[in-house]
């Protein structure tokens, strides 16, 4: 992936438009849906290395809302685009 694709506010608002899609949808199982989520909740609560700043949280955030929408792409391709 290219360092300017990595930048684009476009794709991260697809991205994390997409994945809302994805975990409201009732077709995607609950199992799928908590593959993001547990991992997300955890890593926001539980304590890290830099604890009250929240930019490694956004990130990691980020890089997993990423790694779901594609996964979820793959498995659920009728759900892609919002159909």
């Amino acid at each position: 992936m290219k360092w300017r694709r990595w930048f684009s506010l476009k794709m991260w608002s697809q991205i994390f438009r997409a994945s809302w899609r994805y975990i409201i949808s009732s077709q995607v199982t609950l199992g799928d849906k908590l593959l993001f989520t547990i991992p997300v909740l955890l890593y926001w609560v539980l304590p890290d290395v830099m604890p009250f700043v929240p930019i490694d949280d956004i990130g990691v955030t980020m890089l997993l809302a990423g790694w779901f929408v594609s996964r979820m792409d793959r498995k659920y391709p009728g759900l892609r685009n919002g159909r």
